[in-house]
This record gives C-alpha cells, sequence and structure tokens, in this order.
C-alpha cells in the first residue's frame, strides 16, 4: 500500500460492497480507480484521505455506503453514441415495427442504464422525426440505478461540451433550446421520455412489454451469473419481433442461447428466440445480496445500470 492508498482489507471491502449492490466486477487491480473515485468525498467530509473515507463509510449508516457506490460507477455516454444501431433503428427497426403494430398500440422503447439521458434523448429524437411513427402514441423508459445521474436525465439540460459530443447541430438546433450557458432538451421530446430506478443488479419490476430494449456498454462488468440474468429478464420484456442492442463489445453468445444475431453492420443487434426467456439456463441464478429496497429489485451510456452504461473502467 502507498501512503495514501488503501489497505488490502478496505479494497477488499470497496470491491465486495461495489459487486454486492450492482454485481459489478472490480479487479483487485483497480486501487487507482478507486483512490480518484473516492477522493472527492473525503475532502467533502473534510477527511485527510481515502483510507479514512472508506473507514468512517464503514462505521457509518447505510446511505453513505450508496455514495460511494456510486462514486464507483461511471457515467460515460454520448448522444447517438456508435452511431450504428441508431442508423438501424431509423432505417430499419422502427418503419417494421410501426408497420407490424395496430394504429393505436404504443411503440414502447426501454433505455436501461440510461446514465445522464443522452442516450434516451437520442432515441426520442429519432421517433419524433420518424415519419413511420406520425400519430403514433411513442414511450421511451430512461432508468438508472444512480439517482443523480436520473435527475439530470429528468432535467433534461446539458452544458455545451457534452451537447457537443455526438448531437449534431440540425438536431440540436431542432430538438434543444438554450437556457443560459446551457442547451436543454425541448418539452416535445422531454414528454415522450419517463424515468425510473432500476438497478439490473436485482431482479427487474413489473415494466410491461417493449418493442425495443438499449442495454449498453453493461454487460461486460457484470458477473457471469447476473449476465445470464439481466438477458432472461429482457426477454420476458421484449416483444416477440423486437429488438435487443447492445454494446459493439458486447454479445449474447456463450451467456444466453435464448437470442439470434441480426445484421447492423457494427452494431450489436438481438432478437429474442421464442420460449426461452426465465427457463433460460442460468436465469434462476440468485441475484447478488446487498441492499434493500431500490426500485427493480445498474451503463452512462451507459454503465445504467447494474452500473450505468459504461460500467467501471
Amino acid at each position: 500500500m502507498s501512503p495514501a492508498g488503501l489497505p488490502p482489507a478496505d479494497l477488499a471491502w470497496v470491491r465486495g460492497l461495489v459487486h454486492a449492490e450492482t454485481a459489478v466486477v472490480l479487479d483487485a487491480s483497480k486501487e487507482y480507480l478507486v483512490l480518484s473515485r473516492l477522493a472527492p468525498l473525503a475532502r467533502r467530509r473534510g477527511l485527510p484521505d481515502v483510507a479514512a473515507y472508506v473507514a468512517a463509510v464503514r462505521a457509518g449508516p447505510a446511505q453513505g455506503r450508496w455514495d460511494l457506490v456510486e462514486a464507483m460507477t461511471t457515467n460515460e455516454t454520448s448522444w447517438f453514441r456508435d452511431v450504428d444501431p441508431f442508423t438501424h433503428l431509423e432505417r430499419v427497426t422502427l418503419p417494421a415495427l410501426a408497420a407490424a403494430r395496430p394504429p393505436g398500440a404504443a411503440l414502447r422503447v426501454w433505455s436501461a442504464a440510461c446514465s445522464t439521458g443522452q442516450e434516451p434523448y437520442s432515441v426520442a429524437m429519432l421517433l419524433v422525426d420518424a415519419p413511420a411513427l406520425a400519430g403514433r402514441r411513442v414511450e421511451v423508459l430512461a432508468s438508472d440505478v444512480d439517482r443523480t445521474a436520473l435527475g439530470r436525465t429528468r432535467d433534461g439540460s446539458y452544458s455545451a461540451l457534452e451537447v457537443a459530443r455526438g448531437l449534431p447541430p440540425a438536431l440540436r438546433d431542432r430538438h434543444l433550446e438554450r437556457c443560459g450557458d446551457r442547451w436543454r432538451v425541448r418539452e416535445r421530446v422531454r414528454s415522450l421520455v419517463r424515468c425510473a430506478e432500476v438497478n439490473l443488479a436485482r431482479p427487474l419490476p413489473a415494466l410491461g412489454t417493449f418493442d425495443v430494449v438499449l442495454c449498453r456498454n453493461v454487460l461486460i462488468y457484470l458477473d457471469a451469473a447476473t449476465r445470464r440474468r439481466v438477458l432472461a429478464g429482457v426477454h420476458d420484456l421484449l416483444a416477440p419481433d423486437g429488438l435487443l442492442v447492445l454494446g459493439a463489445a458486447e454479445t449474447t453468445l456463450g451467456v444466453s442461447g435464448s437470442w439470434a444475431r441480426v445484421e447492423g453492420g457494427r452494431a450489436a443487434l438481438f432478437r429474442p428466440l421464442p420460449g426461452a426467456g426465465a427457463r433460460d439456463p442460468g436465469a434462476a441464478v440468485p441475484a447478488p445480496r446487498g441492499r434493500t429496497g431500490r426500485a427493480g429489485g445498474p451503463t452512462t451510456g451507459g454503465p445504467a445500470r447494474a452500473a450505468r452504461g459504461g460500467g467501471v473502467s
């Protein structure tokens, strides 16, 4: 341990807490990440270093532990991240779903691990602009385990730097409005997005049926049992002709046999195979034990997430 480092027992406790609450696997080599993420919390409490902060958290109330967990997850996200999934949604999936649904049926999308909201609002912009969806009711559920990030999603307000990350000027000017030195998503897009606190490390709540589920840059940070259980839960919530969108580095292969890959360029797109879902092997593996009382039982962009989109990196 370096002078400013953590005793091995404290590092192991932090890793165990993060895993218990989010199913995120934090490698023992990530001490540097723990120190950098927790140092601001130590300073905020007037403590001399991270070791003193962890000791205080271990001896303190449960809320302090959740603050630590939130600090250890990453809110990495951007508008239309990776592009290809959104291109496929715009050109293929949304028109096909609109043609397959009765005129009065709502089209529902779930952005799991939505981080600070750029992903669900990117989807909402596509829904607003899609000619095939004109006059149809559309809904976007934006969920995350991080209450602070979810609050930012509800507000829909972003700095100029955040807006510049992936949002074309034409879409910015059409769907956002200037509010002082910030930009805010316009009401017609914000009104499509509903926010909910959902922890992917817990059994999924009753969310209804979705036509599209985006669960991107999350699974790669979870343990194997939780990956299987999340995929089984999403399978049960997805319409038979619906689409699952994972991160570019993620796959269902070797995790669940309940999905078929869909051609979509570099996008990781999957259709549910019939007769699987909760009966998929691995779906019955219990969720990690940890703090109770959170809706949903996580990447920002991710992790959001047992972790939110982006997870821990």
